[in-house]
């Protein structure tokens, strides 16, 4: 089994998923948003949508999601492949720019991938956090707990990461990009929702994430509006 889809689900990241779900039933009885929202996904070949045709990738699939459910977003792919927390670090001031209403935080799978500093992906994060804060800009971070590759140590401070920030900048947190995915355990072999390199999800395994993950943006949308 991939080593990401083997983190559980914690009691209270369930409970947030069902007042989310009440969130979107009363957004649906309140009628649709008066104006688009945009939504920046910030990440890396998990958001860009590697491997797959462009309208199979998360952002659009993230994008038809959200508006099926009566909400007038528009989803900016800036995901780069390979891209690690110094990448995004270095990129994020020329990105999100005025026309951002809210972000998605998707990043950290690389660092850890190449067995970088835990500290150092804490200090990139917290660096981007930083810029998104100084522009008032609301954000839902993904958090991409680390494999135990490189022992129980090295994976208890990276996964620490993510509810650190969260309660830091008092954001939301979605604990595991791929929990979409994560959930099918015991029902189907979740490897058949990845491509042949085992880590980055089909149309069909992307679909399953964006389902799992779609209430807590649209929350997100809603919280800002």
């Amino acid at each position: 089994m991939n080593a990401f889809c083997k983190n559980a689900l914690t009691l209270p990241y369930k409970i947030m998923r069902q007042i989310h779900k009440i969130t979107l039933l009363m957004f649906l009885a309140g009628g649709a948003m008066a104006e688009e929202f945009v939504i920046l996904a910030f990440g890396d070949s998990l958001t860009a949508g590697y491997g797959l045709p462009q309208a199979d990738g998360f952002v659009p699939q993230l994008q038809g999601w959200l508006i099926g459910q009566g909400a007038d977003v528009r989803v900016i792919n800036a995901g780069v492949s390979g891209d690690t927390t110094a990448g995004g670090l270095a990129r994020i001031d020329w990105v999100l720019d005025d026309s951002i209403d809210a972000v998605i935080l998707e990043l950290g799978a690389n660092d850890f991938l190449r067995g970088l500093s835990p500290a150092m992906a804490r200090e990139n994060l917290d660096g981007i956090m930083q810029v998104i804060a100084a522009n008032e800009v609301p954000v839902l971070i993904a958090g991409m707990p680390a494999p135990g590759n490189f022992g129980a140590e090295y994976k208890a401070e990276f996964d620490a990461i993510y509810p650190w920030l969260a309660q830091k900048y008092d954001m939301p947190l979605y604990p595991f990009f791929l929990n979409g995915i994560a959930e099918m355990r015991g029902q189907r072999d979740v490897m058949g929702f990845f491509q042949p390199d085992g880590l980055h999800p089909t149309a069909e395994g992307v679909a399953l994430i964006v389902d799992d993950i779609g209430p807590f943006v649209l929350a997100l949308v809603l919280a800002a509006d």
